[in-house]
C-alpha cells in the first residue's frame, strides 16, 4: 500500500504504513540513525496529514512486521479483540484522536477507553499519538488509570509510585541498606525496591533477594522486591526456593530485538506461571516487571519490517507495550533518556518521547511508569528532568524511578531523586499507593494526607536498616 499527499504543489511519497508512520514521527536522533525520519518539516508535516486520513482496521491489515516471521506480530494479530475495537473500527487515525479528545471533554473517558484498550494494536497507539502535541498526550493520558496490584496497588487515580533503586557498584548490602533506608525515610517504593546487580551471579541475586525480603519481613512493609536480573536466573532461583516477589525481563518490539534479550515469549509465559505459583501477593497477583525504552531494537539492529525497511522507534517501543499487555504486568517503564543521545539527543526529545510513552502504554491498558532519566553525554540536564516529570505526574503516570541524589553510580546516569518524588506528590496532589501510604501513617512518618514528615518515630527503628548484613 502505498501513499501521497499534495503539499504546495509538491506531491510527498510514502511506501507503505511503516514509512508513513516513520515520517510522520516528530523528529529524534534514532530515527535518523535508522535512516527512516522525515527529511524536512515539510514531509514530516505531510506524513501526518496523510496519516490522520488513514483508517485504523489497515493496521489490522498491513502488519509493519510480517506475521509469518515475527511472533510479536503473531501475538498482536492473534490476541486482537474485534469486539472491543467495534466503538472506534469506523474511525481514521485523526477522527480517534478527535473521539479521545471528546471522551475526555465529556467526562466519560474513565470508563470508555480503558473498554477498548484490547482492540487498540500498538501501531494504532503509536499512530494516534503522532498526531498529538503534548498537551494532547497529557490530556488523554490524565484522564484514566489503568491498575494492578501484588503488595501495594499500582496505577490508581490520585496516586503516584515509586521505585526505590538503591544500586551500588559493587553490590555491598550495607551500601544497599543505607539506599533503602534513605529511600523508605522519604516514602519512596511503594511500586517496588529493585535493584539492577553488578553482577547476574545467581548467589550474588539471591543473597540481594533475601536481604530484601528480610527488610520487608522485619519492619512489615507493605512492598514488593525485585532484582533485575535476567528471567532465566530469576526462575532457577525460583526453583531453589528462593524468596522471588517480581520476575524483571527487558522487552523490545521485535521477535529479533527480544531474540538479543535471550527472551521469547514462551519462556516469558513460563516465567510468569512460575512467579504465579509462588502466590506471595497479598492484593492482587500481577507478578510481571518490564522494562522498555525507544531505541532498544534499533541498537540491536533488529528493528526492520517488510523488506528490510526500517521501523522507526517509537512505533518499536509501542510494540512492545503489546508484548507487555500479554502477561499482565504489575509494572512497565520506558528508561526514556537510558539508552543514550544517539536515539534521544536532549531534553525535548527526551520530554516528548517520555510523554508518547505513557500515552501508549496506558492506551494499551498498562500500569505504565517512566524512569525520567538521561545519560551524562546527553543534551540534558536536570531542569529537563524536573518539567517531563511534572508533566507526567499530571499525565497520570503510574509510577516514576527514584535513586539517592538522583545519581545512579552503579548505572552511570542520571534519573529523579527521592526528593523529587516528594515535589511531584506535593505540588501535584498526589498520594504513594494506598497500602503504602497506610503503613507511614501508622508508624508517623506521613500524615493523613500522605504527605511524607520531616521526622517521626519511625526513623530511629528504621535506622537499623543500615547496619543490615
Amino acid at each position: 500500500m502505498s501513499f501521497r499527499q499534495v503539499i504546495g504543489g509538491r506531491t510527498y511519497s510514502f511506501d507503505g504504513l511503516a514509512q508513513l508512520l516513520a515520517k510522520a514521527t516528530p523528529g529524534r536522533s534514532g530515527d535518523e540513525l535508522a535512516g527512516c525520519a522525515a527529511e524536512s518539516d515539510a514531509e514530516r508535516v505531510a506524513a501526518q496529514w496523510r496519516l490522520a486520513e488513514v483508517p485504523l482496521v489497515d493496521f489490522l491489515n498491513e502488519p509493519v512486521v510480517p506475521y509469518e516471521s515475527d511472533e510479536v506480530t503473531r501475538l498482536i494479530v492473534d490476541t486482537h479483540d474485534l469486539a472491543a475495537f467495534a466503538p472506534v473500527s469506523g474511525l481514521t487515525v485523526g477522527a480517534f484522536r478527535d473521539w479521545l479528545l471528546t471522551e475526555v471533554t465529556a467526562g466519560t473517558a474513565e470508563f470508555t477507553i480503558p473498554a477498548i484498550a484490547p482492540g487498540i494494536t500498538p501501531e494504532m497507539a503509536a499512530a494516534v499519538s503522532k498526531l498529538m502535541r503534548n498537551q494532547d498526550l497529557i490530556t488523554v493520558a490524565g484522564s484514566f488509570a489503568p491498575q494492578a496490584a501484588f503488595r501495594t496497588t499500582i496505577g490508581m487515580p490520585g496516586r503516584l509510585a515509586t521505585r526505590l533503586q538503591p544500586n551500588h557498584p559493587t553490590d555491598d548490602p550495607r551500601g544497599i541498606a543505607a539506599g533503602i533506608l534513605d529511600g523508605l525515610l522519604l516514602g519512596c517504593g511503594d511500586a517496588v525496591i529493585g535493584i539492577n546487580p553488578a553482577t547476574d551471579a545467581p548467589d550474588t541475586v539471591a543473597q540481594l533477594l533475601h536481604l530484601l525480603d528480610d527488610i520487608r519481613l522485619r519492619y512489615d512493609i507493605p512492598m514488593q522486591s525485585c532484582v533485575l536480573t535476567h528471567v532465566t536466573t530469576t526462575l532457577d532461583l525460583i526453583e531453589r526456593g528462593v524468596p522471588v516477589d517480581l520476575v524483571f525481563q527487558s522487552i523490545a518490539g521485535t521477535e529479533a530485538a527480544n531474540s538479543g534479550f535471550g527472551v521469547t515469549l514462551e519462556l516469558l509465559r513460563e516465567a510468569n506461571e512460575a512467579a504465579q505459583q509462588c502466590n506471595r501477593g497479598t492484593v492482587g497477583r500481577n507478578v510481571m516487571y518490564f522494562e522498555t525504552g525507544q531505541g532498544a531494537a534499533l541498537s540491536a539492529d533488529a528493528h526492520r519490517g517488510t523488506g528490510g525497511r526500517p521501523i522507526d522507534q517509537q512505533t518499536l517501543e509501542a510494540r512492545a507495550y503489546g508484548v507487555a499487555r500479554a502477561f499482565d504486568p504489575l509494572l512497565v517503564n520506558t528508561v526514556v533518556g537510558f539508552i543514550g543521545p544517539e536515539y534521544l539527543y536532549d531534553g525535548k526529545q527526551i520530554t516528548r518521547a517520555g510523554l508518547e510513552d505513557n500515552f501508549c502504554g496506558k492506551l494499551l491498558g498498562l500500569p505504565m511508569g517512566v524512569d525520567v532519566c538521561y545519560t551524562n553525554h546527553a543534551e540534558a540536564d536536570a531542569d529537563d528532568a524536573d518539567l517531563l516529570a511534572t508533566a507526567l505526574a499530571v499525565a497520570g503516570t503510574a509510577f516514576v524511578i527514584t535513586v539517592p541524589g538522583s545519581d545512579d553510580t552503579m548505572l552511570g546516569y542520571q534519573s529523579l531523586s527521592f526528593h523529587d518524588a516528594l515535589y511531584l506528590r506535593r505540588t501535584c496532589g498526589l498520594r504513594p499507593a494506598p497500602e503504602f501510604e497506610a503503613w507511614l501513617h501508622q508508624l508517623g512518618m506521613a500524615d493523613e494526607l500522605g504527605r511524607v514528615l520531616p521526622k517521626g518515630p519511625a526513623a530511629s527503628p528504621l535506622r537499623a536498616l543500615a547496619g543490615t548484613r
